[in-house]
């Protein structure tokens, strides 16, 4: 049985008894500032109960589950080259005098900027006013003849497909890559005086 136990005037005191053990008087008596401390704890741990559980209900969305998937991306490059010339500019020919036993010669260049990797051979054509396989230039009714090699030495033409044809490295990178022109025109020809020229169509295979 529980009851309270007053002392005269303000109760002083709070009597708990619990049936069945014991004797009757076998029951806790505890003073009034005992049982305010008791309350007073108990609502601190039930206030600290309710914080707790609104502090991990804001924590919540530091355990919030993830999924992954890839990105992919992806471009092609395709082979590509592009390429320029110098004009191989012969300057004065003299046959009666300066040229009439000795060549004139001249260098120009071809450049060309491939893709890295790209790039096998550069042609060069035979020109406007060829006769044959023969390089002309013309000038008016006439036509000198002249020639353009791979080398300094100007002992290997420079022509057209794998036979003649200038075979180059594959492109180690973009940067543009020079290739010397060297030119000569025969000595001694019988033309009138003009002014000479040819156009030769440069091809880069790649």
């Amino acid at each position: 049985m529980l009851g309270m136990a007053w002392g005269a005037g303000t109760p002083a005191s709070i009597d708990y008894r619990v049936a069945g053990i014991g004797d009757a008087t076998a029951g806790s008596v505890y003073s009034r500032d005992h049982y305010r401390e008791e309350w007073r704890m108990k609502r601190s741990a039930h206030v600290a109960l309710a914080l707790g559980g609104l502090a991990l209900g804001l924590a919540a969305p530091a355990f919030a589950q993830t999924a992954t998937a890839n990105l992919s991306a992806s471009a092609t490059v395709a082979k590509n080259c592009s390429i320029t010339t110098t004009v191989v500019a012969f300057g004065s020919y003299d046959p009666v005098v300066a040229n009439a036993t000795t060549a004139l010669d001249g260098t120009g260049s071809v450049v060309v900027t491939c893709t890295k990797g790209a790039g096998t051979r550069i042609d060069l054509g035979l020109g406007a006013n060829a006769t044959g396989s023969t390089r002309r230039m013309a000038g008016g009714t006439d036509r000198l003849t002249y020639e353009l090699y791979q080398n300094a030495g100007r002992t290997t033409v420079w022509g057209s497909g794998t036979a003649a044809g200038q075979t180059i490295a594959a492109a180690p990178s973009k940067a543009p890559r020079t290739f010397n022109v060297y030119g000569r025109v025969a000595a001694g020809q019988d033309v009138a005086a003009a002014s000479y020229s040819d156009t030769v169509v440069a091809t880069i295979n790649f």
